[in-house]
C-alpha cells in the first residue's frame, strides 16, 4: 500500500482514538472555560513560564491536528493571560500549528491530487506561484473563512512555505486581537455572536480587501510613473505593430488583420524568420536527404543491391534552397499584404511604448508586440576565432562538405545535424556536458537514440566541455575537460558546429531605453497575457519563451495579438498545458506532457506503460522496429499524464496523445477507436492494449471463467 496512504490511515485513527478519550468537545466550549477561569489564572500566576508552554503546546497541537474549537481555546488564552502576552502566545501557536497542517496535508495530498487533477489545476498553481502571498494573506483577513480549509488546501498548490507561514502569521493578527481581547471580557460572553460585533467582522472582512487593493494601487502606480515617462497619444495611426517577421510575428499580425485591425509587420531581414531561412525548412530538407542516402545504404536485406551513395553536396544544398524557395511565398510580403497586413522591410526601433521608428519614419500605435526571435549561442570559448565553425544559422552557408565535423551541443539541433552530415560522409563527434543527449528526455529514450547514433558511426563524448581551440600543424583540435573526473581528451576537426542553445534577440531595437524586465536566461519576463513589464507592449516566441519551438511561437503569437487588440474588454491566458515536441532524428523522438523523470523529480506517483515497435506489423514491414511507444498514466487511471515515442514517423503519431490530453480522452476511448491496418499510429492503440490488459479485472475475468464453464457443462448434460 502507499505510505502516504497508510500514513493519513493512521493519523485519521488517532485523531479519532483522542476525540474518543478525550471528548474534546466537553472542554473546547465556553462554559467549561467559564468555569475553570479562576483556577487556570491562578495557576498562571504561579507558575507563569509553565504555563505558557503548556498552552503554546496545546494550541500547537489542536491546529496542527485540525481539531475545532480555535476560537474557544483563543477566548481562554486571554482570559488567563491576559491581551499583550495572550497575543503573543496565540500568534506564534497557531501559525505553527497552521504550518504543520500545512505541511502533512502537502505530504499527503498534494501528489495524489496533482497527479489525478493536474492539468485542471494548472491555471491556479500558475496564479498562486505569482501571486499567493497576496491570496492567502487576503483569505487569513476575513475571519469568516475556516482556518482549517486554508491550511489544507493552500497545502494543494506550490505556495513557498516560508511564505505560508510569514503571511498566516501577519493576516491571523488582527482577529486574533479580536478573540484574545474577547477573552479578557470571557463573563460577559453567552455566544460567539457576542465575541464581535457585526461592525468589527465588517470591520476586519474589509481589511482582508487590503492586499487586493494594495496590489490594484501598485498597478495604478506602475501605469501613472510609465504614463509620466511615456504619456499616451490622443490618437494612433496603427491598432498594433508587430516587429520580427518570423512565426511568431507572422501569426500575429495574420490574426489582428483577420479581425479588421490596422496592423503592420516590420522585418530587417527575409520574411519567414530562422524557421524557414535556417530552421525548421531547410533541416528537414537536409535530414530527408540524409534519410534517402542512408536507406540506400540498408537495401541489401530486401533483396535490392545498391552501391554506397555519392554525394554530391553542393546539390544537396541547392536542393535545400530550392525547398526554402518553393515554400517562401507562403511567407511572403506579397502574400501578408494581400491578407491586409502593412509590410515594412527595415529595422525597427521601440521609441516608446506608442512609437516605433522604421527607415525614417515613426509610426504611432496602440499596442507593439515583439517577435524578433532568437539567435544561436555563441560562447567564449579559447581559440575559437580561430578556427572554422558554424552555427545552425550559417551550417547552410557550407560549399563542401566536412570531412570531420565536431558537434558541441547534445540536444535537438545538435542530434539533428550531426546525425543528416554523418550520413552524408562526414565523420561526426558530438560532444556534451551532460551525461546523455537530449538531456530533457528519460534516459532510456536518450540512450535509445544514442546506441542508433553509435549504430551509424557517430561517436559521442558525454560529460565533457569544451576548454579550448587551437590549430596544429595545420589541424584543428578542440581540447575538451571531463565533468566528473577532469579527464583530457583531444578531438580533430576540419569544422566545428556549435548547438549550445538559442539567445534572445532582446537588443538592437531600441528595448533597452524602456529598461524591459528581462529574467536570468535574458528572455523578455511576460505575464500569462503576454504582456512584457510593460502592459502595451507584447511578447511571444522565442524572444518570451518559455519553449522554443515554431508551434509554440504561433501559439502564442495568438494570444498576443487577441490580447493586445481587446485588452480593456476581454483577455485571454495563454494555455501551457498541453505542449508537444520532436527532434527529428532517425528514429524521431516525440513528446508531450510530462516524463517519468520529471515526475519523480515533482514526487508524482505515475504509471508507465511501454509498447516496443518490435512488435508493430507495419514497423517489422518498414524495417523499422527501433523505437517505442511509452504513456505515463495517474496510478489506477487510463488518464494519460504524458507520452512519448520513439521511431519512425513519432512525430505523425504523437499527435494523437496531444488531442487525448487536451480533450481529456482516456486510454480506454483511445482502446475503442478504430485504427487502419498496417499503419505506425497503431502502435497507439496497442500500447492502449497493454494498460488495459495489466488492469482487468481479474474477479470478474475468474467470474466469466465459471460462467463459461457453466455453459459447457450444462450444454453436453442437455445432449
Amino acid at each position: 500500500m502507499n505510505p502516504r496512504v497508510l500514513l493519513a490511515t493512521g493519523l485519521i485513527v488517532t485523531l479519532a482514538l483522542v476525540a474518543f478519550v478525550i471528548e474534546p468537545g466537553e472542554y473546547l466550549n465556553l462554559a467549561w472555560v467559564k468555569s475553570q477561569q479562576a483556577e487556570l489564572k491562578h495557576y498562571v500566576s504561579a507558575n507563569p513560564w509553565r504555563a505558557s508552554l503548556a498552552c503554546f503546546t496545546i494550541y500547537v497541537s489542536a491546529t496542527a491536528l485540525s481539531i475545532p474549537g480555535a476560537f474557544v481555546m483563543t477566548l481562554a488564552t486571554g482570559a488567563v493571560f491576559g491581551v499583550l502576552w495572550g497575543t503573543v502566545i496565540v500568534s506564534f501557536a497557531s501559525t505553527m500549528g497552521a504550518t504543520i497542517a500545512f505541511l502533512m496535508s502537502r505530504y499527503l495530498f498534494r501528489g495524489p491530487v496533482q497527479a489525478r487533477l493536474g492539468h485542471r489545476l494548472a491555471a491556479i498553481d500558475r496564479g498562486i506561484a505569482k501571486d499567493g502571498p497576496v491570496y492567502l494573506l487576503t483569505l487569513r483577513l476575513i475571519p469568516v473563512v475556516p482556518f482549517i480549509g486554508v491550511n489544507l488546501l493552500m497545502a494543494l498548490t506550490p505556495i513557498r512555505v516560508r511564505h505560508f507561514y510569514l503571511y498566516s502569521q501577519i493576516g491571523m493578527l488582527p482577529a486574533t486581537l479580536v478573540y484574545v481581547n474577547a477573552g479578557t471580557q470571557l463573563a460577559d460572553i453567552q455566544q460567539a455572536a457576542d465575541i464581535a460585533s457585526p461592525g468589527v467582522l465588517v470591520a476586519l472582512a474589509a481589511l482582508s480587501v487590503l492586499p487586493l487593493f494594495a496590489k490594484a494601487m501598485a498597478a495604478t502606480l506602475r501605469k501613472r510613473k510609465l504614463n509620466a515617462r511615456f504619456p499616451a497619444p490622443r490618437g494612433v495611426d496603427r491598432n498594433v505593430v508587430v516587429i520580427g517577421g518570423g512565426s511568431a510575428g507572422l501569426v500575429a499580425s495574420l490574426i489582428a488583420s483577420a479581425v479588421r485591425a490596422r496592423v503592420t509587420l516590420i522585418e530587417q531581414n527575409a520574411m519567414g524568420g530562422d524557421c524557414l531561412n535556417t530552421g525548421c525548412v531547410p533541416s528537414k530538407s537536409l535530414l530527408h536527404v540524409a534519410r534517402v542516402a542512408q536507406q540506400i545504404r540498408q537495401t541489401a536485406p530486401l533483396g535490392i543491391t545498391a552501391q554506397e551513395p555519392e554525394i554530391d553536396f553542393k546539390q544537396v544544398m541547392r536542393y535545400v534552397q530550392g525547398v526554402i524557395q518553393a515554400i517562401e511565398p507562403h511567407d511572403s510580403r506579397e502574400r501578408y499584404e494581400s491578407l491586409g497586413v502593412e509590410c515594412i522591410t527595415g529595422r525597427a526601433t521601440v521609441v516608446t511604448p506608442y512609437e516605433v521608428e522604421v527607415n525614417g519614419k515613426r509610426l504611432t500605435t496602440r499596442n507593439i508586440v515583439l517577435a524578433t526571435g532568437a539567435r544561436p549561442l555563441v560562447p567564449q570559448i579559447p581559440g575559437l576565432a580561430e578556427i572554422p565553425f558554424v552555427t545552425s544559422d550559417t551550417v547552410w552557408n557550407l560549399e563542401r562538405l566536412p570531412r570531420r565535423l565536431v558537434v558541441l551541443g547534445g540536444g535537438p539541433i545538435g542530434c539533428e545535424l550531426a546525425q543528416a552530415l554523418s550520413r552524408l560522409g562526414s565523420e561526426v563527434t558530438i560532444v556534451e556536458m551532460a551525461g546523455r543527449i537530449l538531456p530533457r528526455e528519460d534516459a532510456a529514450v536518450s540512450e535509445m537514440l544514442a546506441q542508433a547514433l553509435r549504430a551509424e558511426g557517430v561517436r559521442i563524448k558525454l560529460g565533457y566541455r569544451a576548454d579550448h581551440f587551437e590549430s596544429e600543424n595545420q589541424e584543428h583540435v578542440l581540447h575538451c575537460v571531463g565533468i566528473q573526473n577532469n579527464e583530457t581528451t583531444a578531438i580533430r576537426f576540419d569544422t566545428a558546429l556549435l548547438a549550445l542553445g538559442r539567445t534572445a534577440n532582446v537588443a538592437g531595437c531600441g528595448l533597452e531605453a524602456l529598461d524591459l524586465e528581462t529574467d536570468n536566461s535574458g528572455r523578455l519576463v511576460i505575464d500569462e497575457f503576454m504582456r512584457t513589464s510593460i502592459p502595451n507592449i507584447y511578447a511571444c516566441g522565442d524572444l518570451a519563451g518559455p519553449y522554443q519551438f515554431t508551434h509554440m511561437a504561433s501559439h502564442q503569437a495568438w494570444y498576443a495579438s487577441i490580447n493586445a487588440l481587446f485588452s480593456g474588454f476581454k483577455s485571454v491566458a495563454v494555455d501551457y498545458r498541453v505542449v508537444p515536441w520532436c527532434t527529428f532524428t532517425d528514429p524521431e523522438v516525440a513528446r508531450v506532457g510530462i516524463s517519468a523523470e520529471e515526475a519523480s523529480e515533482q514526487k508524482l506517483a505515475v504509471e508507465l506503460t511501454e509498447f516496443p515497435l518490435t512488435e508493430l506489423d507495419r514497423a517489422v514491414a518498414d524495417n523499422a522496429t527501433t523505437g517505442v511507444v511509452r504513456i505515463l498514466t495517474a496510478p489506477g487511471s487510463d488518464r494519460i499524464l504524458g507520452a512519448t515515442i520513439v521511431g519512425t514517423r513519432a512525430s505523425d503519431m504523437i499527435a494523437e496523445f496531444v488531442m487525448a490530453m487536451k480533450h481529456n480522452i482516456g486510454l480506454k476511448k483511445l482502446l475503442g477507436t478504430i485504427h487502419i491496418y498496417p499503419t505506425y499510429a497503431e502502435a497507439n492503440k496497442l500500447a492502449a492494449g497493454v494498460w488495459r490488459r495489466r488492469h482487468a479485472p481479474e474477479w470478474a475475468l475468474r467470474g466469466l471463467q465459471r460462467f463459461h464453464r457453466w455453459r459447457r457443462e450444462g450444454r453436453s448434460r442437455r445432449t
